[in-house]
């Protein structure tokens, strides 16, 4: 049968097979951030994490869009050799498109007092990263750490860092300090974000993207804001066999000041208990204090299951938050199990990078980089990628 095509009609071409943005996440933890980039189209070709139980749970949890297993380097990163991965990774041609990586931060944590953490070796490991820029040539980069990276106590580290990215071809932006609650999270919670990006990608892109939520005086200005969300979805129930369903066990003294502590927000004060270290002055007054679920919930920490490092404490039951609301006041899906027990996998959660909040930075990144790619192809790049 012969069949007559009109002459305004076409056949459309045959579309060509989607490939996904190429992706490194160094100090990769139990994947947060792996998670967030692959959700926003991006694809894991490795990641590098030392501390074990950190490593079972990013086996136990992350699996590209393709659903493959991720090449993960279970070991000190001193002991890797970029270049030699580089070539086996990214050969044949192959882009690194996003370099990912939040560094151990406990040499720049605002917590510590007068000068410690200057000479702390993890300091070190920010110029490790660039080790890895340096080989792996990303035409991004994107690193975070605590706010206290930016003090003027650890400023000859930063300083290197740009000084050496610039010298290596990058544009590297100013540091970004973002709080995730501005993004959807339901969290106070402030992170720098540095930002490099290759030279000659074509266009200046706009960095950090714009905050999707806000206050109420933040929503006056900006009134497609959304208002920032409470934690209180984070209590109801867990599914049931959840393993990351647990919290810490506690003495009946503190159970009894937990009883006597005000629903939503009552601190260790108000229930009447004091500790000798507290005896003459206030210490620390949101340790032993419950969460206000009505609000955005405290920065998760590395020991944010234990009520006596912070306001750690379930709105209205009598015991510390578990993991799984921990997790969930990171964005992780309930599907995520950390391993390790409650200790290791606290300090898991603490240490990562909010789901929510990682996935708009890299969304933000993969339309920058997609736009590139699709201007660069009348001079023959014909790379197709996703655009989530």
């Amino acid at each position: 049968m012969n069949v007559i095509i009109p002459s305004h009609s076409f056949i459309p071409e045959k579309k060509k097979k989607l490939t996904r943005l190429n992706c490194v996440d160094l100090f990769a933890g139990a994947g947060g951030f792996s998670l967030a980039a692959i959700q926003a189209g991006f694809e894991i070709r490795m990641a590098v994490e030392f501390h074990s139980h950190a490593c079972d749970t990013y086996r136990a949890n992350i699996r590209n869009g393709s659903n493959k297993p991720i090449t993960l380097y279970d070991e000190d990163i001193h002991g890797l050799d970029p270049k030699k991965l580089a070539s086996k990774h990214f050969g044949n041609d192959n882009v690194c498109d996003l370099l990912l990586g939040g560094p151990p931060c406990q040499g720049f944590s605002t917590h510590r007092i007068n000068d410690a953490g200057i000479n702390d070796p993890r300091n070190q490991l920010i110029h490790k990263y660039f080790d890895f820029v340096d080989a792996l040539q990303p035409r991004i980069f994107l690193m975070e750490n605590v706010p206290g990276m930016l003090w003027p106590r650890h400023q000859a580290y930063l300083d290197e860092f740009y000084k050496t990215a610039g010298a290596a071809g990058y544009d590297v932006h100013s540091p970004s300090i973002l709080d995730a609650r501005d993004y959807g999270v339901p969290q106070r919670r402030k992170r720098v974000f540095v930002l490099g990006v290759k030279k000659g990608l074509g266009h200046t892109m706009p960095w950090p993207p714009a905050p999707t939520h806000g206050n109420k005086n933040t929503r006056l200005i900006t009134p497609n804001l959304k208002p920032w969300l409470s934690c209180q979805h984070v209590f109801d129930p867990a599914p049931i066999g959840d393993s990351n369903d647990i919290h810490m066990n506690h003495n009946h003294e503190l159970v009894q000041a937990f009883q006597k502590t005000p629903a939503n927000g009552g601190s260790r004060r108000d229930s009447g208990r004091t500790l000798k270290c507290h005896e003459n002055h206030d210490g620390h007054k949101d340790v032993y204090g419950r969460i206000n679920s009505f609000e955005p919930a405290p920065t998760m920490t590395t020991a944010c299951i234990n009520p006596s490092k912070g306001r750690f404490v379930h709105p209205t039951e009598h015991h510390g938050i578990t993991l799984r609301q921990a997790a969930r006041i990171q964005t992780f899906p309930d599907s995520f199990v950390f391993k390790g027990g409650l200790t290791a996998s606290g300090q898991q959660i603490g240490n990562a990078v909010p789901i929510e909040l990682g996935k708009i930075l890299t969304q933000h990144l993969s339309r920058h980089l997609n736009k590139f790619s699709k201007d660069s192809s009348v001079s023959g790049n014909q790379r197709v990628i996703v655009d989530v």
